[in-house]
């Protein structure tokens, strides 16, 4: 094929691929404990550790980890102790976030484009140890995920009954919040700040219309995830368009189609039991 023959699209295809799977994987337990804006938090929280990188001389990506890292760490903690106010400290994180990285990118004078390719994704201008980090970073989190994989579930889906089984939830929830940290840092890369947080929920919500049971959605949470980067980028290349909003773009028809195929599936099964019903 003509687009795997340059080397920026190969590393394009791969770090895409890479987070396409890491992504859905969190959002799945994200959609289950209903934070499904999370993702976009710890995004501005990312964002500040950009500007904030800039700011101290180091590479951008690394300030961004360290602070998204703590901003993750800060509102389970906030969560833990004052759960009635989950929403509003994370709220609070969120505008912090900003208001840091406005600050910032004014001290330091970033260029626009280097921020608009933080912001909305930068995935055709990754280099090969962009791709190592991604890589490292998918290693880690598939890593924790599937190796406390029931734990993780059990304590989405009810934690007071996690408790009674004697899992220690609150380790548990902290590691899927530093994950969840790494995993947007990640996303930041591939699709941009302002949209990692949709490569996380969107497939998972297509998923659902089709999937029965947890590993079933989540397995077609992450094939419609790649599916989303591979289309995406092909169109982007082709089409001479933004990879990271082709990308987003691609997962909402797929849940479109999904959700159209749901309730063409329901009216024919009750058209089928009607039917039925009537030859009796």
């Amino acid at each position: 094929m003509e687009i795997l023959q340059y080397d920026f699209m190969q590393r394009a295809f791969l770090a895409g691929f890479i987070t396409a799977v890491i992504c859905p994987v969190l959002g799945m337990f994200i959609v289950v404990r209903r934070q499904s804006l999370i993702g976009d938090g710890l995004g501005h929280i990312a964002f500040a550790g950009v500007t904030g990188g800039y700011l101290a001389g180091i590479y951008p990506a690394i300030g961004a980890f360290t602070l998204t890292v703590a901003g993750a760490v800060g509102i389970e903690l906030v969560r833990r102790h004052r759960t009635q106010m989950a929403d509003t400290a994370l709220a609070i994180f969120f505008y912090a976030g900003i208001a840091l990285a406005i600050i910032f990118s004014t001290i330091t004078r970033i260029p626009s484009a280097s921020l608009l390719g933080f912001l909305f994704g930068s995935i055709l201008t990754v280099s090969w140890q962009d791709v190592l980090v991604i890589s490292g970073c998918g290693i880690v989190v598939l890593g924790v995920v599937f190796s406390h994989f029931n734990k993780l579930t059990l304590v989405a889906f009810d934690e007071d009954v996690a408790k009674v089984a004697g899992i220690h939830t609150g380790a548990v929830n902290m590691a899927l919040s530093i994950v969840t940290a790494i995993t947007v840092v990640t996303g930041m890369m591939v699709v941009g700040i302002l949209m990692v947080s949709a490569l996380m929920i969107v497939p998972v919500a297509a998923a659902e219309q089709l999937g029965k049971g947890f590993k079933a959605t989540l397995g077609w949470a992450i094939l419609l995830a790649v599916l989303s980067v591979g289309c995406g980028l092909t169109a982007a290349f082709y089409l001479d368009i933004a990879p990271g909003g082709s990308i987003i773009i691609t997962a909402i028809l797929c849940y479109l189609a999904t959700a159209i195929y749901r309730q063409l599936h329901r009216y024919w099964q009750r058209t089928e039991s009607h039917s039925q019903i009537i030859n009796l």
